[in-house]
C-alpha cells in the first residue's frame, strides 16, 4: 500500500524498485533505484516534517519498520540491507554497505559505512564509526561501549554484500512475475 501522509506528501519510488503488495509506504519517502521492499515492511514518514530516504540497491526485508519523529529524517545509504524484523527509527543515518540484522533496533543513531549490526542488537543515541561490528544482542548506547567494538571481518562484509546481490536479483526476478 502506497499512500499519502496527513499533510498530503506521497512517496516517490523509482520505477526499477520492487515494493511488495503487502508492504506499506506512507508520506514523504524517497526510494531510489533497484530497492527491494519485502512483505509486511512499513516505511512511514507521517509525522509533520518527517522524511525517509532509501538510496539505490538497498533491501528492506519482511517486517522491517522504518519510522521517524517529527521534523527528522531517516537516511539509508546505498547497498544497505535491513534484515527481517529490524526497526530503524529516526532521526537516523545509516551509511553505505551496512547490514542491520534480524530484530535489531537502530534509534537516534548515525552509522558509518560498512557497519555490521548483528541480530537483536540495539544501537541508540550514538555514532558508530565505519567498518565496526556490533555483536548479537548487545546494547550500544554510549561512547564507552563503542570503544570496545571490533572491526567487521572480511567474511561478514562479504556476507553483507551477498545479501545485497541476492535482493537485487529478487528485484529483477519480480519484474518478470
Amino acid at each position: 500500500m502506497i499512500r499519502k501522509n496527513p499533510k498530503g506528501d506521497i512517496p516517490i519510488i523509482h520505477r526499477t524498485s520492487y515494493i511488495d503488495v503487502d508492504a506499506t509506504v506512507i508520506g514523504k519517502v524517497i526510494i531510489g533505484k533497484n530497492v527491494f521492499v519485502g512483505p509486511l515492511a512499513v516505511i512511514r514518514a507521517d509525522e509533520p516534517g518527517s522524511s525517509i530516504i532509501i538510496k539505490d540497491n538497498c533491501n528492506v526485508q519482511d517486517r522491517v519498520i522504518i519510522h521517524t519523529l517529527e521534523s527528522t529524517t531517516v537516511k539509508i545509504s546505498e547497498s544497505t540491507s535491513l534484515a527481517h524484523g529490524c526497526i530503524v527509527h529516526g532521526p537516523c543515518k545509516i551509511g553505505k554497505r551496512c547490514f542491520i540484522g534480524f530484530g535489531a533496533v537502530i534509534f537516534k543513531a548515525n552509522l558509518g559505512n560498512e557497519v555490521i549490526v548483528k541480530h537483536l542488537a540495539i544501537v541508540e543515541g550514538v555514532r558508530i564509526p565505519s567498518k565496526k561490528l556490533v555483536p548479537n544482542g548487545v546494547v550500544i548506547d554510549s561512547r564507552n561501549k563503542i570503544k570496545n567494538l571490533k572491526n567487521a571481518t572480511k567474511e561478514l562484509e562479504d556476507f553483507s554484500q551477498k545479501v545485497v546481490k541476492t535482493n537485487l536479483d529478487l528485484v529483477k526476478g519480480y519484474e518478470n512475475v
